[in-house]
């Protein structure tokens, strides 16, 4: 009996028969029909993200499997966050704001896939991906949450297991994203108002160098006004 694997990553919940799946299915000569309804069946509940599959496909038989695989930590950060993407400039465009709750979830998800030992240390990958993102987590800076964990302030929550947010801790995250937002926009125009004013010095010593260079250059003209006029006055004598 041969069977034969293929990789796929398909959206969840709404895989579709496009031109890359029929070029790797055609050969195989199976219903892509029914593949496409059992993938879909199978990952309806990652809807909305890009999840692995493995298809295996008895090649004699044409019966098949499909093994499901578990969405990619940056799939997992957006579908916690409701969003479409990252941010296109993470250090200072941040799009989001998680609870370490939600970062212990993500990382149960994902530790067997990871090469980790620990529940802590697959933490530690999730909230480094966070930083990739523009994420920040309890209103902070990524880096800064990985240095915490390494002193053990999240042990605690990490092995209770609990992973539930309230509302109400939400909606502290949601403020204190804003907060961080402005706090970036502020920084901004100030770094921008000082790098104007660095460019207006420099204009201005610019200018003042120009205007001593023309200085300079009037005054080495004048003695020599001067002698042609002596030299006038002595060819009239």
């Amino acid at each position: 009996m041969s069977k034969e694997t293929i990789d796929l990553i398909v959206d969840g919940g709404s895989a579709v028969a496009g031109a890359s799946l029929g070029q790797t299915l055609g050969p195989l000569r199976i219903n892509i029909k029914d593949v496409l309804n059992k993938i879909n069946e199978k990952t309806t509940s990652f809807k909305g993200m890009k999840v692995p599959v493995k298809l295996i496909v008895n090649k004699d038989t044409k019966e098949f499997e499909v093994d499901v695989g578990s969405p990619a930590v940056s799939e997992l950060i957006k579908k916690e966050l409701k969003l479409e993407k990252g941010s296109d400039q993470p250090h200072v465009n941040k799009i989001g704001n998680l609870a370490i709750e939600q970062i212990i979830k993500i990382a149960n998800m994902k530790k067997d896939s990871m090469l980790v030992n620990s529940l802590k240390a697959a933490v530690k990958n999730v909230v480094g991906s966070c930083g990739q993102m523009g994420v920040l987590i309890e209103s902070k800076e990524p880096k800064d949450v990985v240095k915490e964990i390494d002193k053990g302030i999240y042990d605690k929550i990490i092995s209770s297991g609990n992973i539930e947010v309230n509302s109400e801790k939400l909606k502290e995250l949601e403020v204190g994203l804003k907060k961080v937002q402005e706090e970036i926009k502020k920084r901004l125009e100030k770094e921008k108002a000082e790098l104007e004013k660095v460019a207006e010095k420099k204009v201005e010593v610019v200018t003042e160098e120009k205007k001593e260079v023309k200085a300079e250059e009037v005054t080495k003209e004048k003695p020599t006004k001067e002698v042609k006029v002596e030299e006038k006055k002595e060819i009239k004598k």
